[in-house]
């Protein structure tokens, strides 16, 4: 790709100011790049764990809506009236 530019063909005096401006530029680039990137992922992994928690709770919730005529088991009264 450098070989057709125009900053390529020409090679006047200031070249090597504009090929360092080019090249910072990039550099530039690549970074605000790879940030975005690790924004993403991380937005990524957050949303995911949420989900499963999320999923989790609803899950939860649904056993303890099946499960809620469960009765104490009688070793549980013997040790609550024990005392008493």
């Amino acid at each position: 790709l450098r070989c057709c530019t125009a900053a390529s063909v020409v090679t006047d005096g200031g070249g090597a100011a504009a090929a360092a401006a080019e090249e910072r530029s990039l550099y530039i680039m690549r970074v605000v790049q790879i940030a975005v990137m690790c924004v993403l992922a991380l937005t990524v992994v957050f949303g995911i764990f949420f989900l499963g928690c999320n999923l989790l709770i609803k899950s939860e919730g649904m056993i303890n809506f099946l499960v809620k005529d469960r009765r104490p088991s009688k070793e549980v009264e013997a040790v609550v009236v024990g005392p008493y």
